[in-house]
């Protein structure tokens, strides 16, 4: 709309009130992977206003303890140095040197501002399709995938994810002979293992589910470093590489598999927009475990994506997360409720 459009032509001249604020939630139960274990979630929302008073959100969500302390001094520092108003070419700067996960609050406040999503923007903000649901690791994952059968009220295929390399390797090769006897015909399977396997294990696999035409893929068996390895197992089965396309972006046009992106954890979000937008096959969208400012980045990229070539359930984790406004979809509820530590 031209309200819009003199909002977004006048972001370089004006001042914008910058906010940070921290929140913190612990997840429903834990959850186990290759990489250790996951109970609480804490990061920052972010609230860019231009003078006009329209609103920017986002979110900075790191998984990563490390990370975490380094966006925190990040935010302190940069914070302390531009004051709460700032320019949209100070921010850009302060974008391109940040932390990716500072990258993606920045970057996706922007994009509000300037009407790439949101607002009068075509389709405004989208919603998911139904999610993969997540099985915990290890011996409680055969409960867990009873109960998901028996609480299913819709019809059609379902989509499961499996985090594995987190226990006994034995004990999962026979979980997994018990999850492929019981999984619906027409289902989908996708195993994660958070890069904790050699490539002697991930071949074991490979045997244990050649053939096996429900698994949907593999995401990351190997160490983020071994293209090569990911290359080789790609020729024998699907696979989807995670970690390694966030510590090598520059692998995204060399791998011909799928790409499992997580907004929130990649950077400034506007490329990945672009190329959703565009269709771009095999790329899907999962969660790092957001609030609602987070979940409407990532429930409106699943939407594009399953709008293009290439359809793929996103990886939404549904029930992993408490309930209650830190998780509604109007962004102001969040901001409050982070204010209120609810």
């Amino acid at each position: 709309s031209a309200g819009m459009g003199a909002v977004a032509a006048g972001l370089m001249a004006m001042g914008l009130r910058l906010e940070f604020k921290p929140y913190a939630f612990a997840l429903r139960r834990p959850l186990q992977t290759a990489v250790g274990e996951i109970r609480q979630r804490a990061g920052w929302l972010l609230r860019l206003e231009h003078p006009s008073g329209r609103c920017g959100w986002g979110e900075v969500s790191p998984l990563n303890p490390a990370h975490a302390e380094r966006c925190r001094r990040w935010i302190t520092q940069q914070s302390e140095a531009g004051g709460p108003a700032w320019s949209e070419a100070a921010l850009n700067q302060w974008l391109a040197n940040s932390p990716a996960e500072v990258a993606f609050a920045l970057g996706a406040a922007l994009a509000e501002l300037q009407g790439l999503v949101g607002g009068d923007a075509p389709g405004c903000w989208l919603s998911a399709p139904a999610s993969a649901h997540l099985l915990p690791a290890g011996e409680a994952m055969p409960h867990a995938f009873d109960q998901l059968l028996a609480q299913r009220q819709q019809e059609g295929s379902i989509t499961v994810k499996w985090k594995v390399a987190a226990a006994d390797g034995a004990q999962e090769l026979r979980l997994l002979e018990w999850l492929l006897e019981r999984l619906p015909v027409g289902a989908h399977l996708r195993l994660d293992a958070n890069g904790g396997w050699d490539r002697a294990t991930a071949h074991n696999w490979v045997a244990a589910l050649r053939g096996e035409d429900r698994l949907q893929w593999l995401e990351q068996p190997l160490a983020v470093d071994d293209l090569e390895g990911h290359q080789q197992l790609l020729e024998q089965i699907p696979v989807a590489l995670d970690e390694g396309l966030r510590l090598h972006p520059e692998w995204q046009q060399a791998w011909a598999g799928w790409q499992v992106r997580r907004p929130s954890l990649e950077g400034d979000p506007r490329p990945l927009l672009r190329q959703l937008q565009q269709g771009v096959p095999r790329l899907m969208v999962s969660t790092a475990f957001e609030t609602g400012i987070g979940a409407r980045w990532l429930h409106h990229c699943a939407a594009l994506q399953w709008q293009g070539a290439t359809p793929a359930a996103p990886g939404l984790a549904p029930g992993w997360c408490p309930p209650g406004p830190l998780f509604s979809g109007d962004p102001l509820e969040v901001w409050c409720a982070a204010e209120a530590g609810e």
